[in-house]
């Protein structure tokens, strides 16, 4: 059902809980690209999934690393999106539950959030475990402390997600009087199933998307959408 901003802004100003559902077209107005647009970070690249997988990880440690290096943008800032999302934090209960993995939602102050596929910023050595410093990984994937590999801890092709994370998830959704769909094309599982737990679903999007809910659909870009948030 197609709705206009005005609905759109009443619906989610009405909800008592809201949980947003964020993908890569939030942080695009950032100046971070997302992933498979034509200026997105698969183009041109071949077997992109690979590169992202547990199995380039460990057979190729020196591919994975030159290539996830290009996914790191620290000198990114949150945009309206981020900052309207964690304002709400503060006269409602609002969750986001984000497929991203830039920290932009963290940097605007998000606190009750998931980062469902981990986050860039969060480094930690496979041999040793220890925590290491992002800057540190961004310089050299050894670390210094025992040679062993150094990686994200993001969730890549070939991994699982933990029950935490998705028992998490599941309950940000279920208890919301309101789901928002933003910057996401829902396309990639198990992230997408979560919309089945919602209640009621309004999606921000330019496009449309194939999803067998029922929603209200906003066709406008998600910037414009939250600069009227109050």
């Amino acid at each position: 059902m197609k709705v206009s901003i005005e609905q759109a802004i009443a619906a989610v100003t009405a909800a008592s809980s809201v949980t947003f559902l964020t993908g890569a077209g939030v942080s695009t107005p950032s100046g971070i690209p997302d992933y498979r647009s034509l200026k997105g970070v698969y183009q041109g690249v071949a077997q992109p999934e690979y590169l992202l997988s547990h199995d380039c990880l460990e057979n190729e440690p020196e591919t994975f690393y030159q290539f996830v290096k290009h996914l790191y943008h620290p000198q990114a800032q949150p945009n309206i999106i981020h900052q309207k999302m964690a304002e709400l934090q503060a006269k409602k209960t609002v969750w986001v539950v984000s497929q991203n993995i830039d920290g932009l939602h963290e940097k605007a102050g998000s606190h009750q959030r998931i980062d469902f596929h981990g986050s860039l910023y969060n480094c930690y050595c496979r041999k040793c475990g220890n925590q290491v410093p992002w800057q540190a990984y961004l310089q050299d994937w050894h670390h210094a402390g025992c040679s062993g590999q150094i990686r994200p801890a993001i969730v890549l092709y070939g991994e699982g997600f933990t029950d935490e994370t998705i028992e998490g998830a599941i309950q940000a959704v279920a208890q919301a009087d309101l789901t928002v769909v933003v910057g996401t094309s829902l396309q990639v599982y198990p992230f997408a199933g979560l919309v089945d737990y919602s209640q009621q679903v309004l999606v921000i999007n330019k496009e449309p998307l194939a999803i067998p809910n029922e929603y209200g659909m906003l066709t406008a870009a998600a910037e414009t959408f939250f600069q009227k948030i109050e």
